[in-house]
């Protein structure tokens, strides 16, 4: 009989407990763990930004689904993982004996790092739910009085598509308004080049965005540092090829939407073996810890490194799809070690991401994610907003549904084709 315990309810969280419950035995327990009693869909968190979407249409109750599936479910926040006694401590001081631990928490969002930074401090987050709605509280304050918008990511981070979407989409509705003549928009951003995306460009990803901020009148500045965020004014250092100040901007804005650099939680950070400086999971090829053979990690809470150093530091991202793969193949390997078997389940870490745009959108397709690559492919159309909307829908189903089926696979492999892509 053994106790699987899941630690987050997101993207990876959820689809983890709802696979690992199938190949559990039947004396088998599976325990998720959540700082929040509810499930939410986090690409949608640029339309919350706007007010396309609320609160109510991208999240769902964990307690049903999980107990239809016959997860238990506790929603407390982890103080602390103890890989030496095989226990998680929670906030209130219980604590959970287990004889496997998969982290699937994502990201605590480093906002900390620069000054003035995040939601309690100048800028707005599309990171999570809470952040968003605030972000749309002051969207439509920004309606009422236009002013410079500065959209973008940080030095530091991993995550670009959202920050791309969310000035699309922002640009979108400002035409909706019809006030996007009355506020100048720039795009700054830690990568070396439009398009980058923490992955070195998929197929003419550098091209293709540049005209896109061209065509949508949006400024931008590559090679940037944050270095530090008042009200209404945000201090950018533009860093030449080898990382070196280049010149200074000061860019008054009247809204800004940033995204952060990621670390991991709180909770494991500093645990020789577990984790690397930033705080995330060290895993082989089978999301398996070295030093602790029965921790397990997915999804943004691992470390992957870069395929090369950038002037400013960018990291990887971890799409939904990418997720989805170590989601299936921890599963098996636990299953696997239950078995007293060796694990031999790989995740195919390739990278697919439907990019929306408003009224339009980008998708790009790299397998695998780090170059060389297979297949390295982007296109644009109308069909990709669809495409984002129609997986919105189809997601959450399934979600409240407990299938627990490969969701991102068999929905984008359809609308891609990327079956065709290959050959």
């Amino acid at each position: 009989m053994a106790h699987i315990i899941i630690l987050g309810a997101g993207l990876g969280g959820v689809p983890m407990a709802y696979e690992m419950k199938d190949l559990a035995g039947p004396d088998d327990t599976v325990t998720i763990v959540s700082d929040k009693d509810y499930y939410h869909f986090v690409p949608s968190n640029p339309w919350v930004a706007v007010d396309w979407r609320k609160r109510a249409d991208i999240t769902v109750p964990l307690a049903a689904p999980m107990a239809k599936k016959g997860v238990e479910l506790v929603v407390n926040a982890a103080k602390r993982v103890h890989p030496e006694s095989n226990e998680l401590e929670l906030s209130d001081g219980t604590r959970l004996r287990y004889d496997h631990l998969i982290i699937a928490t994502g990201p605590k969002l480093a906002f900390d790092e620069i000054e003035g930074f995040g939601p309690e401090g100048f800028t707005n987050s599309v990171c999570h739910i809470d952040h968003a709605e605030t972000a749309c509280d002051q969207w439509n304050a920004l309606a009422e009085n236009p002013a410079p918008i500065v959209v973008g990511a940080v030095q530091g981070a991993s995550c670009f598509g959202p920050a791309y979407e969310t000035a699309f989409i922002m640009d979108s509705d400002l035409r909706k308004r019809k006030i996007r003549d009355q506020i100048p928009m720039t795009f700054v951003t830690s990568e070396p080049y439009i398009g980058h995306l923490g992955l070195d460009g998929v197929g003419d990803s550098k091209t293709m965005l540049e005209s896109e901020l061209r065509k949508h009148h949006i400024d931008w500045i590559c090679n940037a540092k944050v270095d530090r965020i008042e009200d209404g004014l945000m201090h950018v250092i533009e860093c030449d090829e080898q990382g070196e100040e280049k010149k200074r901007h000061e860019l008054p804005f009247g809204y800004t939407m940033m995204l952060p650099a990621f670390t991991g939680i709180d909770a494991v950070r500093d645990i020789e073996g577990l984790v690397n400086p930033r705080g995330f999971i060290i895993i082989d090829k089978h999301q398996r810890n070295p030093t602790y053979p029965n921790i397990w990690g997915i999804g943004v809470a691992v470390a992957i490194a870069p395929k090369k150093p950038t002037p400013v530091p960018t990291g990887v991202p971890k799409t939904g799809f990418m997720i989805e793969s170590m989601v299936t193949a921890t599963a098996h390997n636990i299953r696997s070690v239950l078995d007293s078997k060796e694990p031999e389940s790989e995740a195919t870490w390739n990278a697919v991401c439907l990019a929306d745009m408003g009224d339009s959108g980008i998708a790009f397709v790299a397998m695998p994610q780090i170059p060389p690559r297979n297949v390295n492919w982007m296109k644009s159309g109308k069909w990709v907003h669809l495409a984002k909307v129609g997986f919105e829908k189809y997601f959450m189903h399934k979600i409240r549904s407990g299938v627990s089926e490969p969701i991102f696979e068999k929905f984008l492999m359809k609308m891609l084709n990327i079956d065709k892509l290959k050959k």
